[in-house]
């Protein structure tokens, strides 16, 4: 039986778990929404925990590090869409493409630079996020029930990881509530429609690739600076193609995206948790355990999460008519 003190450690691994998920997860949604299908999820967060990685331990600076994971993640988004998008290429390969470059890429330089086999020196102090505490943190913790949910929950968590809590109303409203959101969904369902109306299909595709890289780019950085303290080699470690099919029980929807990906975060807490479980007197193997989340990821995309039917116009290029 759980006891309340080992449910809020799970629940606590669930949120850190959970963020790098989520970001992708938005990036993810942005993208496909605008109607340009994007694989390379995973590639663009792996370059991005490198890059951060590295300028954060040659600079000693975090937020250079950030910045730089960012920049590196934007650029691949920006190869997407060329090959997307001005060269009408077909967008499952080019994302494809996207995850062998960086996955060669970011082992071959970070070899050159560091010389330890692939991975960055590990980064202490000012070169990786620190853990923030909320207000009163530590007050409202002596509340019975719901105090230690806020101190040992919610408080105590990275900067990203609130960056990634506030993301999903902040995608909400964007797509939702202003006219590039209309416009940006409209791209996705009836490109022809949008640029009848004077709008470019192009400008606003790029747009949603562009925003895309840079939500990607902030969960490769929280993996190598947050979660994490330097990178390895494929540190993303199929988080990207997680992401996509979270977007998929999601039903590209900001709040459903939230309650999947704190979902796949549980099963990967719960996995690390568990590795010794025991049911019905038998051993529980490790490996069965630790695959938990890509196995609820293989029943999603088996299409057993019910109907869900993506942007009518998603992995289409536009070509407009004359």
């Amino acid at each position: 039986m759980m006891d309340y003190t080992t449910f809020l450690q799970i629940f606590d691994s669930s949120l850190r778990l959970a963020t790098p998920l989520l970001l992708a997860c938005l990036a993810g949604l942005f993208s496909e929404r605008s109607g340009v299908f994007d694989i390379g999820l995973e590639g663009k967060m792996l370059a991005a925990a490198f890059f951060s990685a590295a300028f954060a331990y040659v600079s000693g600076s975090v937020w250079m590090g950030l910045a730089a994971g960012c920049a590196a993640s934007m650029v691949l988004a920006l190869i997407h869409g060329l090959a997307s998008i001005t060269f009408r290429g077909n967008q499952l390969i080019s994302g494809v493409a996207i995850n062998f470059l960086a996955a060669g890429l970011t082992v071959l330089i970070a070899q050159n630079w560091f010389g330890q086999g692939g991975r960055t020196p590990a980064l202490v102090g000012a070169a990786r996020f620190q853990p923030v505490q909320l207000p009163f943190a530590e007050a409202l913790g002596q509340i019975p029930v719901l105090g230690p949910l806020y101190s040992q929950v919610l408080s105590g968590h990275t900067a990203l990881v609130y960056v990634a809590l506030l993301a999903v109303p902040a995608s909400w409203y964007v797509l939702f509530r202003t006219r590039f959101g209309l416009r940006l969904r409209a791209v996705g369902e009836n490109p022809a429609a949008v640029d009848t109306a004077g709008v470019s299909v192009t400008g606003l595709r790029f747009a949603a690739v562009l925003i895309c890289g840079l939500l990607c780019g902030l969960a490769g950085a929280y993996l190598s600076t947050g979660l994490s303290a330097n990178f390895v080699k494929d540190m993303s470690a199929g988080r990207g193609f997680i992401a996509l099919a979270a977007l998929i029980f999601a039903k590209w929807r900001p709040w459903q995206a939230l309650g999947a990906c704190v979902l796949f975060g549980l099963l990967e807490a719960l996995g690390n948790r568990y590795q010794n479980l025991q049911i019905a007197g038998m051993d529980v193997p490790v490996q069965l355990m630790q695959a938990l989340p890509y196995v609820l990821t293989v029943v999603i995309l088996a299409g057993f999460v019910g109907k869900a039917i993506p942007p009518r116009a998603g992995g289409e290029p536009y070509v407009k008519e004359r």
